[in-house]
């Protein structure tokens, strides 16, 4: 039994780890990417060289890992009121307490400047990605993410 447990196994991983794609799925927020509304979803491919966002597996912008000036995160946080709203109704108890909860999104802005073409865009992480998506860039594109919060505007 033991032999064929691990006969199993020496075939079903490999096939499970080639099986995997070393993609990120994140959600295009804005930017300078024409054709591409906000809120479309896209993975990220980070590659040795470049930056591919790929859309229904057609490349939507290859960005090279040298061309990137700028890496920035940030968080938004807001409380879930709609969500308490719905549920009060229901069931008042669970609404208020849902309206105590708190929801963060993950943002990732990118900036570039590839000879003439400059752009930039963010993009929404997942909360179990983010940074993942932060170490990878930064790791191929050898500048540090700067914190969106401890900028400060001046007008």
């Amino acid at each position: 039994m033991k032999s064929f447990v691990a006969m199993i196994l020496s075939v079903a991983m490999p096939i499970a780890i080639s099986a995997s794609d070393n993609s990120y799925k994140v959600a295009y927020d804005g930017g300078s990417v024409a054709d591409i509304k906000a809120g479309t979803d896209l993975k990220l491919y980070i590659e040795a060289n470049q930056l591919r966002f790929v859309k229904d597996k057609t490349n939507v912008v290859i960005i090279p890992a040298a061309a990137v000036t700028e890496i920035s995160y940030g968080q938004d946080v807001h409380r879930r009121v709609g969500a308490a709203i719905g549920i009060g109704v229901v069931t008042l108890g669970v609404g208020a307490l849902m309206a105590l909860t708190k929801s963060k999104k993950h943002f990732v802005g990118l900036t570039w400047a590839d000879g003439d073409q400059k752009g930039g865009l963010a993009i929404q992480c997942d909360k179990n990605d983010y940074r993942g998506v932060l170490t990878g860039l930064e790791g191929v594109t050898g500048k540090k993410a700067v914190d969106s919060a401890t900028l400060t505007v001046k007008n």
